[in-house]
């Protein structure tokens, strides 16, 4: 479900006024008239704004926070876009927090009632007033179904629709005129990250979605010792209300608790690191926002995975080009690397890729000797985001999801205690995943480096251009030669049989015409001694005068053209 106004209309004159007043007092003005420097709170470090005018990363979260949550919630989106941010800025993003006052219970009885079309007391034998939580889309209450069942109840705001609707509105209206005038909104490509915005958070309004990515958890886990998802209940589900069991337990960053339950932390590390593995190198589906609130460790060691609002995809031929990266990194084979990048069409055959294989092994010096067990994943992802940003290369979202939880998962690992390392758990997956196809690639690219340096590099220069035509960033043309007089050639070529057929029957009437008995319209006249000569006659004599004439003619020009 997405906004079908036009990204320029103004929802709220006095929105409008209060965003351009706070954008103005946290120092966008300067950004369009080019004058002021924005720098850090010298206590942090005196980080400049790489841009001319452009505000300092705490000046920009702070006016995202004070924009309130639309805007939070695109901050939080752009804290995923290190191939298009400095660091600096990325790291200032992520500190933006989603957590709002929940809205009294009064307020959200109504919406669950339109939805549900009962009453809630119908509907729920206990329903807690109170939030367990709240965020700026939605809020989760406590309740039991008539059964017995213990349940959780999420509910999307009421009004929280219409309010998105219109900043949005005012995102593409300020996205705009911010691409207009700064070269940082050209090479962010603003608009398109509020486009991609507005399709993300009305997904999330949406229950019904979330309900089905929880749906297809359970399947893929099904029959698992370790991973427990809750169960929806679609008889008290509808667009704005998600139910679902409620999973009682401990969160994950809470170590002393786990202890004191007779549980290994470092275990339940394990059992997160296995699970991501599958999730994202067998099913392709992973769940993306893995922090302590979504990830409960139950009393028996099994961990609960809630809260699916943020999910990830990734096809058979992503997940394979993944797996190439991971063990390409690994093994030290950057060639691997950049065939996946390849691949993955993140570059192309423009991009200096001879720098780039020298800058990714560059990058790679710092990790030389180590094994996978100590080296984190937020390292290796700011190395490989400084190289997004230099060579200009722009991640799909899924991808920057992936890195995301990538973080996330690792970042648990470490307040549980492990010491394994997600490369080191992912790795053996992959192998299995590519097989046999990562062993051929590597001996024909063997083989082909003995053919020398261009041999070696027609392969992917085939590819590209390959990819290039069915991107249709290339036009495929087919030249031929030897072939310019064909057609005035076969013209006189059929000219010529014509004329042969029109000599072959000119003699063939003026025989049986002169051979037959009949005479129509005899006349008396002299003619070449003749006394007599009949009408039948006088056309059988011309058609064979026609005929010899033709007959020379062709024949002349058959010798003329040197074809006889």
């Amino acid at each position: 479900m997405t906004s079908s106004r036009r990204p320029t209309r103004i929802g709220s004159l006095t929105r409008f006024g209060a965003i351009s007043r706070i954008l103005l007092r946290h120092g966008f003005g300067s950004l369009l008239d080019r004058r002021e420097r924005d720098a850090e709170d010298p206590a942090r470090g005196a980080i400049r704004a790489p841009w001319p005018g452009f505000p300092s990363p705490a000046r920009l979260r702070r006016a995202l926070e004070e924009l309130g949550p639309s805007f939070i919630k695109l901050g939080q989106l752009l804290s995923l876009r290190a191939d298009m941010l400095p660091r600096a800025y990325i790291e200032e993003l992520r500190r933006l927090q989603d957590r709002v006052a929940p809205v009294p219970f009064e307020t959200v009885r109504p919406v669950i009632e339109a939805e549900l079309g009962r009453p809630v007391d119908e509907v729920f034998a206990a329903f807690e007033p109170a939030s367990m939580a709240a965020a700026s889309v939605a809020q989760v209450h406590r309740a039991r179904l008539p059964d017995g069942t213990e349940v959780a109840v999420k509910i999307v705001r009421p009004g929280i629709e219409k309010k998105i609707r219109e900043d949005i509105d005012l995102m593409y209206r300020f996205a705009t005129r911010f691409e207009r005038r700064s070269e940082l909104g050209r090479i962010v490509g603003l608009v398109n990250v509020v486009r991609e915005f507005e399709r993300t958070i009305f997904r999330e309004l949406d229950m019904f979605i979330e309900a089905g990515s929880i749906e297809k958890f359970a399947a893929n886990f099904a029959g698992s010792e370790e991973i427990v998802i809750p169960r929806v209940h679609w008889e008290a589900t509808g667009r704005c209300v998600l139910t679902m069991d409620y999973v009682a337990g401990i969160k994950i960053d809470e170590v002393a608790q786990i202890r004191a339950a007779g549980l290994d932390p470092r275990e339940v590390a394990r059992i997160g690191l296995r699970s991501f593995s599958r999730q994202l190198l067998e099913f392709g589906f992973f769940h993306a926002d893995p922090h302590p609130a979504n990830t409960i460790v139950m009393p028996d060691g099994r961990v609960a995975l809630v809260d699916f609002g943020i999910t990830g995809y990734l096809d058979e031929e992503t997940m394979g080009q993944v797996a190439a990266v991971f063990l390409g990194y690994s093994r030290r084979d950057y060639g691997l690397v950049i065939d996946a990048l390849l691949d993955a069409g993140l570059i192309d055959e423009q991009t200096d890729l001879i720098a780039l294989r020298a800058d990714l092994k560059d990058m790679s010096e710092v990790f030389y000797g180590r094994t996978l067990a100590t080296i984190q994943v937020k390292d290796v992802y700011d190395q490989v985001m400084d190289l997004a940003y230099r060579y200009g290369i722009r991640f799909p979202r899924n991808l920057l999801l992936l890195f995301k939880t990538l973080i996330q998962t690792e970042a648990l690992g470490k307040i549980l205690g492990s010491r394994d390392s997600l490369l080191e758990a992912v790795a053996p997956r992959a192998r299995r995943l590519l097989g046999h196809g990562i062993k051929t690639r590597a001996r024909i690219r063997e083989e082909l480096r003995h053919l020398g340096r261009d041999a070696g590099s027609l392969p992917r220069h085939l590819a590209a251009i390959l990819r290039n035509i069915v991107a249709g960033r290339q036009a495929f043309e087919l030249r031929h030669t030897g072939f310019e007089g064909l057609d005035s050639k076969i013209e006189k070529g059929v000219n010529r049989l014509t004329v042969g057929l029109i000599i072959a029957a000119s003699t063939i009437a003026a025989a049986l015409i002169l051979n037959s008995g009949r005479e129509v319209l005899v006349l008396n006249l002299d003619f070449f001694g003749l006394p007599v000569i009949s009408l039948t006659g006088l056309l059988g004599i011309t058609g064979y005068s026609i005929a010899t004439i033709l007959g020379i003619w062709l024949i002349v020009s058959i010798v003329r053209s040197g074809r006889l």
